[in-house]
């Protein structure tokens, strides 16, 4: 244990008060043990995140506890992970270890805030699959039955979700719906491509495999977790299941204002986190070679004699051309790797020469505008023009051209 979590005292053992794990946010892919002769068989490491929730604890373990019971008798934890709360929701957690041996219990007194809470109990968690969930009651307990029927399935992730079917909210006020619903679509602006994987990408209740997120840098901000995963985590197959979020029968609700701006400082964030700059980079030099080909191939057909507006033409085609072999065997290897077919192959060469196209038409439209409209220096409109179509280029490329969009079937299989 002190090779994995070196900042721990080396006399902390397994017991019901498990110690807070510090240094970076990382989940092990080895499964920790209390000993290598006392392997594990866990299969799930369910983390409660409290705070100041003394009202609800008991219930919410007494039930999580008697339905996991049935299902993976011995085969189960409940990690309690609280935030030193002044009502002593860890301690009166930890009396209840003697009925609940499968509990275990972390008081955090170093860190604070929800998504951190959930990384360090996944941290010193034994489950091959894990999970995390409200200690509220909000959460309805039933539920992550259903969630751990998809991931025995194969799914990487399981979602439980308030926007499929046999999903939704109690009795929500106007106002409350309309700062969710909100929020998601911000999140959607700022991060199409990886809240976009799921319909309720708010939801703080899921199921995950250890091995989606072991040994990925994790830096969530605030108490939306799931988005991390879906940003940093190596998930291929997503499930969700529909559940109805309850109101709250005790306790008061976390969520102010200061959630919402730590929120978007973590869509923020993983949007910098996420740009893919040596792809870019990549890009750029494949394009600045595709200058000197339209170029050299536009001096040639000149001097074979074809007219100018078949020179430009062809010569520009012959760039576009080249760009597309170099970006789908260096920039975007990794992607066209996964759909090796002739087929997909000219597929993803129409898109790319549509987009160019596109791109050529953008870059004189945002000449005109600068130089004729704003009356600015038509070469300086020229150089903005070029940075802003790389860009357009680049990016519409990377979401049409080579976007994979079918999950390979053999690991599919595998899985289950």
């Amino acid at each position: 244990m002190s090779q994995i979590y070196p900042n721990f005292p080396s006399h902390c053992q397994f017991s019901h008060l498990v110690p807070e794990p510090t240094g970076a946010l990382i989940v092990p892919r080895q499964i920790v043990t209390p000993s290598p002769t006392d392997p594990s068989n866990i299969q799930l490491s369910l983390v409660v995140p409290t705070y100041c929730e003394s009202e609800n604890i008991q219930q919410t373990i007494a039930q999580l506890s008697q339905m996991l019971d049935r299902v993976l008798p011995d085969e189960y934890e409940l990690i309690i992970v609280d935030d030193d709360s002044p009502d002593l929701t860890w301690k009166i957690a930890l009396d209840l270890c003697c009925d609940y041996p499968q509990l275990r219990v972390m008081r955090r007194q170093q860190q604070r805030g929800l998504s951190t809470a959930v990384i360090r109990g996944w941290q010193v968690a034994r489950g091959k699959i894990l999970g995390v969930i409200d200690a509220d009651l909000q959460h309805p307990p039933e539920t992550v039955l259903n969630l751990i029927a998809d991931i025995n399935k194969g799914a990487d992730l399981a979602v439980a979700s308030r926007h499929v079917d046999n999903g939704g909210v109690s009795d929500w006020s106007l106002k409350r719906r309309f700062l969710s619903r909100g929020a998601q679509v911000l999140g959607l602006v700022i991060l199409p491509g990886v809240l976009s994987r799921v319909s309720d990408p708010m939801s703080g209740y899921f199921l995950v495999r250890r091995e989606a997120i072991a040994e990925q840098v994790l830096c969530p901000i605030g108490y939306k977790i799931l988005i991390e995963i879906l940003a940093q985590g190596k998930i291929c197959w997503i499930a969700e299941v529909g559940y109805v979020f309850q109101e709250r029968s005790e306790g008061a609700s976390k969520v102010t204002w200061k959630q919402y701006f730590e929120y978007l400082q973590h869509l923020i964030r993983l949007r910098l986190r996420l740009w893919p700059v040596q792809r870019f980079l990549r890009f750029g030099v494949v394009g600045f070679s595709g200058v000197f080909v339209d170029l050299g191939m536009f001096y040639l057909f000149r001097h074979l004699g074809l007219g100018l507006t078949v020179s430009v033409i062809l010569s520009g085609e012959m760039a576009i051309v080249n760009n597309f072999l170099w970006n789908d065997r260096w920039t975007f290897a990794d992607l066209s790797h996964q759909q090796r077919s002739w087929a997909k192959g000219f597929k993803r060469f129409l898109k790319f020469n549509i987009i160019c196209l596109a791109g050529l038409v953008l870059n004189a439209t945002i000449v005109n505008i600068l130089s004729r409209g704003l009356g600015m220096n038509e070469y300086l409109g020229k150089l903005i023009a070029i940075a802003i179509v790389t860009f357009w280029n680049f990016w519409v490329n990377l979401k049409l051209s080579w976007r994979v969009t079918e999950v390979d079937e053999e690991v599919r299989l595998n899985r289950r």
